[in-house]
């Protein structure tokens, strides 16, 4: 079993060598690696590259922080903003370097000194809270374990006081950081009687930085990425979050809607939140579907808004009869338009099938409107651009079959334009998405073997007299 030591330990023999024996910063490193390697010590969990004071040997987080704590004790309030503000940016530059820098910080206790202090009464002005916040969210970063109760507490209390732009966003980014990643973390917060109450106001604010941040907020607390947690409550969160704030949040579509960025950040918003029957037709009520149409008409050269568009237009279909509004507002041209204009773009062309094939699903009327504006030839020739796209393959093959299945009679115009090939090389290249493929080719009437997964054998035998 290897040796090892601690980091306190390594950083003890750096010391003595800068001191004692009156090396440079890389000498000392070098040799300490040296020693220890030498006697068959593993560094792996060692942080080698921790910037030292050339004076003391000590590196340069443990000595801010020891301070920070020292002027936290002595005068309770760090009525010392200079001095402050000079030792956080010496945590938030280390904390910058990588996930050990930050760990380390938050070993040492510079994450519950910060917390500590922003959750007391103390009266702080603008740019040392904005460097308080900005040290928690360099420590937090890629670090959600360390978020507790009180750190929910600190940024609620803050953020209820109506805070300047830039430290309202470090605020959102906190508790952002803290949903990545932590299942337990978005409860937490969810579970707050208070925390929708104070994020609410923030969706009147002026500032887009702010709505972008808050919306981003609220996408990461309906997160499913915790491998930890065998069932996540993303679903009840997302209905939490909607019945309280859909209806502003569409209605922010015109109040921004000169401002590209804003407008894909509330777009990917809503239709992370619509996750319902009944909040498609709250977006369409609140207008959002009229503003959808307008931005792809108004920025059809933008990939980020007819993206997102086209991600919406997918999940406000879930509701029947939005489906069959949104075709009836005109989208089956903007549709054909957009995919053909940016059919080399793979991500974009993805989310266009995807909207297209649900659109199609189970509606021959969508299915025509779409089918007249050509856009048979452009899923094609889509699918060909791509071949080595097994999304895109896929989600072809989707739209083909769910506009050809309900109307028969688009199957010869298909196949006349080059269906067939391009579905049995889908079939050849991506063995993975046989079934949907198959299924395409299957309603296309093309020929096609379906293998027979189970057949029952018995030895009772029933006869057709």
């Amino acid at each position: 079993m290897a040796k090892v030591i601690t980091q306190e330990t390594f950083d003890d023999v750096v010391k003595e060598n800068i001191v004692e024996f009156s090396m440079s910063i890389e000498e000392a490193r070098e040799e300490t690696i040296k020693q220890f390697e030498a006697q068959g010590i593993h560094l792996g969990n060692i942080i080698k590259d921790l910037n030292v004071n050339p004076s003391t040997g000590v590196p340069l987080l443990n000595e801010s922080v020891d301070e920070l704590k020292h002027l936290a004790d002595t005068k309770g309030d760090l009525a010392d903003p200079e001095k402050v503000s000079q030792l956080l940016t010496v945590i938030v530059e280390e904390c910058k370097q990588s996930v050990p820098h930050r760990v380390l910080a938050a070993k040492l206790g510079a994450y519950e000194i910060i917390v500590k202090r922003l959750y007391s009464e103390d009266k702080w002005d603008d740019e040392v809270l904005l460097k308080l916040l900005t040290a928690v969210n360099a420590i937090i970063n890629k670090q959600p374990d360390v978020f507790s109760h009180e750190s929910l507490a600190a940024a609620l209390k803050h953020l209820k006081s109506s805070p300047e732009t830039k430290v309202a966003c470090e605020l959102l980014k906190w508790l952002q950081k803290a949903c990545i990643l932590h299942e337990m973390n978005r409860q937490t917060i969810m579970e707050e009687n208070l925390t929708i109450p104070t994020l609410k106001p923030f969706l009147v604010r002026n500032e887009p930085e702010v709505i972008r941040n808050t919306c981003a907020l609220f996408r990461y607390l309906i997160l499913d990425d915790d491998i930890r947690v065998e069932f996540g409550k993303a679903h009840e969160h997302a209905r939490q979050l909607a019945a309280e704030t859909l209806t502003e949040i569409t209605q922010l579509l015109t109040k921004f809607k000169s401002d590209p960025d804003s407008i894909s950040d509330l777009m990917l918003t809503i239709a992370s939140l619509t996750v319902r029957n009944e909040y498609c037709q709250t977006v369409e009520e609140a207008g959002g579907l009229k503003f959808i149409l307008d931005a792809m008409v108004e920025f059809p050269e933008s990939i980020k808004i007819i993206r997102e568009a086209c991600k919406l237009l997918k999940a406000l279909a879930g509701n029947d009869t939005v489906k069959q509004h949104i075709v009836q507002c005109g989208a089956a041209p903007l549709l054909e338009s957009a995919l053909n204009r940016h059919k080399d773009n793979e991500t974009f062309a993805r989310h266009a099938l995807a909207c297209i094939s649900t659109l199609a699903l189970r509606d021959p009327s969508n299915s025509k409107s779409l089918f007249d504006t050509g856009i048979s030839e452009t899923i094609i020739q889509t699918m060909k651009i791509h071949p080595t796209s097994k999304i895109i393959q896929r989600n072809g093959a989707w739209a083909v079959r769910n506009m050809v299945s309900r109307s028969r009679d688009q199957c010869d115009t298909f196949v006349a334009q080059g269906i067939e090939d391009v579905l049995n090389q889908a079939l050849t290249d991506h063995p993975s998405i046989a079934q949907d493929v198959k299924a395409a080719l299957r309603d296309l009437g093309c020929k096609v073997h379906l293998n027979e997964e189970w057949k029952a054998t018995s030895e009772i035998q029933i006869k057709n007299d």
